[in-house]
């Protein structure tokens, strides 16, 4: 029975482990356990894996050295990293093999700082052997962490045992090297084998690759041809240009002839990392074609996609496509969690956060600090600052990433004293800035750019100083030409100043260059339901409830000495006309449904697509006072968190 588990080391397997249990004499021993649970991480069977395991606990091998192993294998094969750790550490005795396992198992998970850390315990523990497999097995998490110092130590180590001629360490120190930025050195060690088979090749294919030397990258794979060696996936992976897409789509896409040519296309992996290139070229319907033509979508396929989708900002699309996921029963990984994140913050959707967080728990994803880090900057973007903390300060092993989150965080809500103290916490925690970031940012030059031209014409469209403004808006609409937003401001600041004249000017030259302004929306969600607002929109169920309330609001405001902003309404109307058409801007209609539909005193969250203007924001100020809610505005520039009559910002934004 055994010898045919492990055989089979597939679905057969189990049917072969459950006939032995319940229609022979026979009981499961150690290496049973040990073949069934391997076979379970073959499949990726969750529910067998774990109900194996429990067997094997029952029966009295939980503590035994090649269940365990297994059990650790399947663990980490399925993303239960925290799990799979906690049976490793409590395991009497380990072997080398268990020690590789637990490596190359956390290598695949990238938690590649914790795999430096174990594989410094086993150099700790005098009565484990090394062997050439772990060298190989540390070699790929130093280079994703490009450790250049700790993988040239390890290379001296597989020196001084021996290992250092075995073909796939030298292939690890080639892949070390190359992604290190030290690809002449990658060459050497590829010189160093006679006779190079497929897998070192590959690894020197993209070593080139991920150095921006595609043509040598493709002389390799020519030769590779020429001598008649079958490629496989690995070698089309590393020859497409994941990492420096940009001038190479017609590479990109005679790859991909090649693929559909050679039938490597159906590989997964190969139609993954084209679909990741014609992503990150905003080839999105290129990209998409791919996936749906895919014949076997994987996790990394799905997430490629959906990943796609939320860098060019194709939010919606991106969530739907998570949806879709789901309902094929694809279970989603920590790279899927960090996409769909990303997505929620950049749409503002805090209630599918919360339900991705409580995905997060059901997975056992939160020792994952990538996972962990998308949560304190989803919270931070949709406005729960207070929720981005609390996560903060229960994440372990807080990496720069996570301290950047926390802090970029605190300066979108306008909290800059608190930025400055986490600031202060992380440099004294023992946490730097990478050291090629302190580079780049003391060899930056001084030029200001469109962020901070495009502050100052803000500040100057507020104080109505048109003089500074002209120079400000000259010089954005050299630095950022196709920016229909600085026109608006411009032609705004020529309306405050009854220049109509110049204002339609403004306005005839967005016509001539075609640009089109982004219709300003609103959304606000109650419970989990999001519902958007447009300027002057009636379309809402609720519609006359909320305009009442509206008009409620505005009467009160006035009591209370608030005046309508209409300077800079764009058009060359009557005032009163003026002030009806700003009154309606639906951040106002937002608000106005937000105090209809939750309950006195709570939190009122809305998110604007433009920036908000100067009487809306004045109004709020108002609204908040009055009805003594707390109002958080997400707005294109930042958040105000309104209170008592003032805004978080100080009226600068």
């Amino acid at each position: 029975f055994n010898v045919l588990i492990k055989g089979f080391s597939n679905a057969h397997s189990i049917s072969l482990y459950t006939h032995l249990r319940k229609c022979t004499h026979l009981k499961p021993n150690n290496f049973t356990y040990a073949f069934a649970i391997a076979s379970a991480s073959t499949l990726s069977d969750e529910k067998v894996g774990i109900l194996l395991h429990e067997h094997a606990v029952v029966d009295g091998y939980g503590m035994d050295l090649f269940v365990g192993t297994a059990v650790v294998d399947f663990y980490l094969k399925i993303w239960r990293v925290d799990t799979a750790r906690k049976v490793f550490d409590k395991m009497p005795v380990r072997d080398t093999v268990s020690w590789n396992s637990m490596i190359s198992g956390l290598v695949r998970n990238c938690c590649f700082d914790d795999a430096v850390l174990v594989f410094g315990d086993m150099l700790k523990d005098g009565g484990i052997r090394l062997d050439s497999t772990t060298v190989a097995a540390i070699l790929p998490a130093l280079a994703e962490l490009q450790e250049l110092i700790l993988g040239m130590e390890v290379q001296c180590l597989a020196l001084k045992l021996g290992f250092h001629s075995y073909v796939h360490v030298l292939t690890g120190l080639i892949s070390l090297y190359s992604k290190c930025g030290e690809i002449e050195a990658a060459k050497l060690l590829f010189g160093e084998i006679g006779k190079p088979d497929l897998v070192s090749c590959n690894a020197m294919i993209s070593g080139y690759t991920n150095n921006g030397d595609s043509e040598c990258s493709v002389r390799l794979f020519k030769q590779l041809l020429d001598s008649g060696e079958n490629v496989n996936s690995s070698t089309i992976v590393g020859l497409i240009p994941v990492f420096h897409p940009f001038g190479y789509l017609n590479l990109t896409t005679c790859i991909h002839s090649f693929c559909v040519k050679s039938g490597i296309i159906s590989q997964s992996s190969v139609s993954t990392a084209l679909t990741t290139v014609y992503s990150r070229l905003n080839e999105i319907k290129s990209a998409r074609l791919l996936f749906d033509e895919s014949s076997e979508k994987t996790p990394a396929s799905w997430n490629a996609m959906i990943s796609g989708y939320t860098q060019n900002g194709f939010t919606e699309a991106a969530l739907s496509l998570f949806q879709e996921m789901q309902t094929c029963k694809v279970s989603p990984n920590p790279v899927t969690v960090t996409s769909i994140l990303s997505a929620c913050a950049q749409l503002g959707a805090l209630s599918l956060g919360k339900w991705v967080r409580g995905l997060v728990k059901s997975k056992n994803f939160e020792t994952n600090i990538y996972v962990s880090t998308s949560l304190i900057d989803m919270y931070a973007k949709c406005g729960g600052i207070r929720e981005a903390r609390e996560l903060f300060d229960l994440t372990e092993g807080k990496n720069v990433v996570t301290w950047n989150a926390m802090i970029s965080g605190y300066g979108l809500h306008g909290q800059g004293q608190d930025a400055l103290r986490l600031f202060s916490e992380m440099s004294q925690s023992g946490v730097a800035p990478n050291e090629k970031a302190l580079k780049f940012i003391k060899e930056m030059p001084v030029e200001p750019g469109a962020a901070e031209w495009g502050a100052l014409f803000g500040a100057c469209v507020i104080h109505k100083d048109k003089k500074l403004a002209q120079l400000a808006s000259e010089r954005l609409f050299e630095l950022d030409p196709e920016n229909v937003g600085y026109y608006v401001l411009l032609s705004n600041l020529y309306s405050a100043e009854r220049n109509y004249r110049l204002a339609a000017s403004v306005r005839q030259d967005v016509k001539e260059r075609k640009l089109a302004k982004i219709p300003g929306c609103t959304l606000i969600e109650i419970g989990e339901t999001p519902h958007v607002f447009t300027s002057g929109d009636r379309s809402h169920p609720q519609a006359s409830a909320i305009y009442s309330v509206l008009e409620e609001l505005i009467r009160k405001m006035k009591e209370a000495g608030f005046q309508t902003e209409t300077d800079t309404a764009l058009h060359d109307v009557e005032e009163e006309e003026k002030e009806l058409l700003i009154n309606v801007h639906s951040e106002k209609l937002a608000i106005a449904f937000g105090l209809i539909a939750t309950d006195p005193g709570t939190e009122i969250r809305i998110f604007k697509n433009l920036r908000v203007c100067v009487d809306c924001h004045t109004a709020t100020k108002f609204i908040s006072k009055i009805t003594e809610r707390v109002i958080v505005v997400r707005d294109a520039n930042r958040f105000h968190h309104f209170k008592d009559g003032l805004c978080s910002c100080g009226d600068y934004w």
